[in-house]
């Protein structure tokens, strides 16, 4: 639905997203960066919905570790355990995944009911 190139989307934007896309029946999961430490991408409090399809918008990392997150959010809308997903500079993953800019954050992903 979005990409890096376009400008992140408000929460307004997100939880009417997230509203919608359940209102037509779809899954739907919500990543929310809940805690940072160094250079982090975006601020606590950002937000990342997703649908069942791999549909998304907003931003938990300024595009740097979506794709990780997507993909966590859609085993979340299957099975409904939520998820804290950490990426940091000194992750493995987070290389893999582009976040390199020296810090890290926690991400928390659940199912929208």
């Amino acid at each position: 639905m979005t990409d890096a190139a376009t400008p992140v989307a408000t929460d307004e934007d997100i939880l009417a997203a997230a509203q919608a896309w359940r209102e037509a029946g779809r899954g739907v999961a919500i990543a929310t960066v809940v805690e940072t430490w160094g250079s982090a991408p975006r601020p606590v409090g950002s937000h990342l919905v997703i649908d069942e399809e791999g549909d998304f918008l907003g931003s938990v990392s300024g595009g740097c570790v979506e794709g990780a997150v997507i993909s966590d959010a859609l085993d979340v809308i299957e099975s409904g355990a939520p998820r804290m997903l950490e990426f940091g500079v000194a992750d493995e993953t987070a290389w893999r995944v582009g976040l390199s800019c020296g810090g890290r954050i926690r991400v928390y992903v659940e199912r929208v009911e």
